[in-house]
């Protein structure tokens, strides 16, 4: 098992693994988990190792992507959750890290994206040193939204992505979050 990056009260982050296949395959497999990620549903296991193998290519080539949400009572790796850095232009910014988050269907309303978002944006500031943290939802998203705002993020605009279809865009700086501690 790889370290444990950090830990919550309820969960533990770690690298997403090839053993978090089974349980990343249950989430990204069901239609109503990508409703608003405007991607379909995996259909083989095999295209979750694929997705594996991209998030451990970003692990070594950026020293981060998102991260396996493991609840500490079962040991089950309920979704995924962490930053992405962009180095490559993307809505006028470039080199910006930008929270994400997603869980399997049955464990969504437990508080889960906001217990494992605090961590994360505290890691951002504190080990990253970064100066701003990214987040984007589908404009009618309301929980992913309803978890930025109780993380302090702000929205910013809506733009349009490279398919047309319209995103909430939020930041929070690293000034704003301080000042919420």
């Amino acid at each position: 098992m790889p370290d444990i990056l950090l830990e919550t009260e309820r969960l533990l982050l770690r690298e997403i693994i090839e053993a978090d296949a089974t349980d990343l395959f249950e989430m990204d497999s069901d239609p109503d988990v990508h409703r608003y990620i405007y991607n379909q549903p995996l259909k083989q296991i095999e295209e979750q190792y694929k997705m594996i193998d991209m998030l451990q290519q970003q692990y070594r080539d950026y020293g981060i992507a998102r991260w396996a949400v493991v609840d500490k009572l079962n040991g089950e790796c309920v979704g995924w959750a962490g930053l992405k850095f962009f180095p490559e232009p993307f809505n006028g910014h470039q080199h910006f890290y930008e929270l994400g988050y997603r869980f399997k269907q049955k464990h969504w309303g437990k508080g889960y994206a906001t217990e494992a978002g605090k961590a994360i944006v505290d890691y951002g500031f504190t080990q990253l040193n970064t100066d701003n943290l990214y987040a984007m939802t589908d404009v009618d998203n309301a929980a992913s939204q309803h978890v930025l705002g109780k993380l302090g993020f702000r929205f910013i605009e809506v733009f349009e992505d490279e398919n047309g279809r319209p995103i909430n865009w939020y930041a929070l700086d690293k000034q704003h979050y301080n000042k919420e501690k």
